[in-house]
């Protein structure tokens, strides 16, 4: 996860300096839509490490989050969570987004992205917590999204 593994190559690119810290990282994402490839800064945030006892059960969770910065689509922020239930060894990846709409000045990409920009989003969520689960299962190839058959088996593979 630190690496940004669990994202589709085909759907995003991450470039960052692998040398330096997860906390504070600047991160240049490469979206592709269509033939089409956006280039959009972020930086990461806060890291998360902790133990938690939710409803009794405790949790290990480790994540971190990173936040749009300017130019960017989008105006917001995405967090990325493992969490180990200590009790049953259960793995589950979690992401969590909020965002908005950024300043989009070019009508066609800001008529791109009302149209398609949610969708966008859910495809990539599911890509990543189907890739995540290939992970975690020590699967020696993770499969790209021309790769991962979308239904009711991989949906129950990425829980």
């Amino acid at each position: 996860m630190r690496d940004y593994e669990f994202a589709d190559p085909e759907i995003v690119r991450a470039v960052y300096r692998p040398d330096s810290p997860l906390a504070g990282r600047d991160m240049l994402l490469e979206v592709r839509f269509w033939g089409l490839r956006f280039r959009f800064g972020v930086r990461v945030g806060g890291v998360i490490d902790e133990t938690r006892t939710v409803e009794g059960r405790d949790v290990r969770v480790w994540g971190w989050d990173y936040a749009t910065l300017q130019g960017h689509l989008e105006m917001g922020q995405v967090d990325y969570e493992v969490w180990k239930w200590l009790d049953t060894g259960a793995v589950e990846f979690r992401i969590h987004v909020v965002s908005r709409a950024g300043r989009i000045g070019n009508p066609v990409i800001r008529l791109g992205f009302r149209v398609f920009g949610r969708r966008r989003q859910v495809r990539f969520a599911k890509r990543a917590c189907e890739r995540m689960a290939c992970l975690v299962a020590g699967e020696p190839a993770v499969p790209t999204a021309g790769e991962i058959r979308i239904g009711a088996e991989s949906e129950a593979r990425a829980r």
